[in-house]
């Protein structure tokens, strides 16, 4: 499954967290898919279990076991459930911002309460009218005293109605050196969360609007210094936010070829299991092919990333070639199911719906390949892999 890029301690893992979710998560499926409401206690339940504080070190209470052992979490949840998948790398994603630019009182004050289960953090960036372009954002933060008052609107939050502390990037200034990020907590007054809205897909996982509206926030609650937003928003998207949704998409990708090739073994034509028959058996290939390409690109990418060597490009690379061939392979599995797959009762339209979600945020595919035409081209030179990535601890000795 997993070739040379695992090791014991990473398959140990990869069984307890499937086994979890085969048995508290995917007896919830049919009930979230129909009331498309958001799972507060099963979000907490997974919380519950530390998997949130995997990359968050054990002098903080984390499991300290890096990138590819996070994205094995992710995975093993999303193959059973994209919008617990989802749930959990949102708040991963959460993580990354207190790692990487909070000073020791904050990583005491939240890391430890992460890694038990207790906090559940979120990051908002994104605006309705600016979207992806970041220096767009017109949500501000003015000095008053000792705190900072924020107004205006954070759109696309993951973990929004579910999240304790919301990392969130405002405009305290002009121009790309105007933005600074603040942890807020969510029942801090002048705070308030739009209706929870569902989607196509992910039913179940929170995606929504958060209003600040003279939102008094003490001036220590600021990652970093005034100005650092744009690093807080950027490292935290490429170091943690590619990865993830390409986990997500990977898990995703494993539970449409187990499905695909489930149907294909219990359905007959022409006195024979579908499988044997040549064009279907292709398709499979297909499937099965995409997703060890996607498989091996990931894996490879989050083992250079907890070896902390520069990888951005193949972060890049994991995102693009993941959310493209699940998408693929999904299209693919549809055509093997034919009618069959337009049916709820069969799970790959869930899929379908649920692979669509993790197209655009962290860069869509053209974002991705735009980035990758620069670095060909040799005018990438930042490396945030690089700079801010910290190594797997190793196993404690028992």
């Amino acid at each position: 499954m997993a070739g040379s890029f695992t090791s014991e301690r990473h398959e140990r893992l990869r069984k307890e967290v499937r086994a979890f979710a085969e048995t508290e998560i995917l007896p919830h499926v049919p009930e979230m898919e129909e009331s498309r409401s958001v799972q507060h206690g099963l979000s907490q339940l997974i919380a519950g279990q530390g998997w949130i504080g995997v990359t968050i070190g054990r002098q903080y209470g984390g499991m300290g076991e890096g990138h590819l052992a996070k994205t094995i979490i992710i995975e093993e949840l999303s193959r059973v459930s994209g919008a617990m998948g989802a749930m959990a790398q949102a708040s991963q994603l959460g993580v990354a911002k207190i790692l990487n630019y909070g000073n020791e009182r904050q990583r005491k004050a939240w890391l430890p309460e992460i890694a038990s289960g207790g906090c559940l953090p979120t990051i908002a960036v994104t605006e309705e009218e600016s979207g992806g372009h970041v220096l767009g954002m017109e949500a501000e933060a003015v000095r008053d005293g000792d705190d900072y008052v924020l107004n205006g609107r954070k759109v696309y939050v993951g973990n929004s109605h579910v999240g304790d502390l919301h990392g969130v990037v405002v405009r305290t200034g002009p121009g790309s050196k105007g933005l600074s990020a603040f942890l807020v907590e969510s029942d801090r007054p002048g705070l308030s969360l739009e209706p929870h809205r569902p989607a196509m897909g992910l039913h179940g996982f929170s995606f929504g609007e958060l209003v600040f509206d003279d939102c008094r926030v003490p001036a220590e609650n600021m990652l970093g210094s005034e100005g650092d937003g744009l690093p807080v928003a950027y490292s935290s998207s490429v170091l943690y936010g590619r990865a993830n949704l390409a986990a997500v998409a990977l898990g995703i990708h494993q539970a449409v070829m187990e499905a695909t090739a489930a149907f294909c073994t219990e359905r007959e034509r022409y006195g024979e299991p579908l499988s044997e028959l040549s064009p279907v058996k292709i398709k499979l290939g297909q499937i099965q092919s995409r997703l060890m390409t996607a498989r091996t690109a990931l894996y490879h990418a989050t083992q250079l990333l907890d070896a902390g060597e520069p990888c951005d490009a193949e972060l890049m690379n994991a995102k693009l070639v993941n959310v493209e061939s699940v998408l693929d392979s999904v299209r693919t599995a549809m055509e093997v199911h034919a009618a069959c797959g337009l049916s709820t009762d069969r799970p790959v339209e869930r899929y379908l719906r649920d692979a669509h979600h993790i197209f655009a945020p962290a860069g869509t595919s053209d974002v991705q390949l735009i980035r990758l035409g620069d670095i060909a081209l040799g005018a990438e030179s930042r490396q945030w892999s690089q700079r801010l990535a910290s190594p797997a601890e190793p196993e404690p000795v028992s």
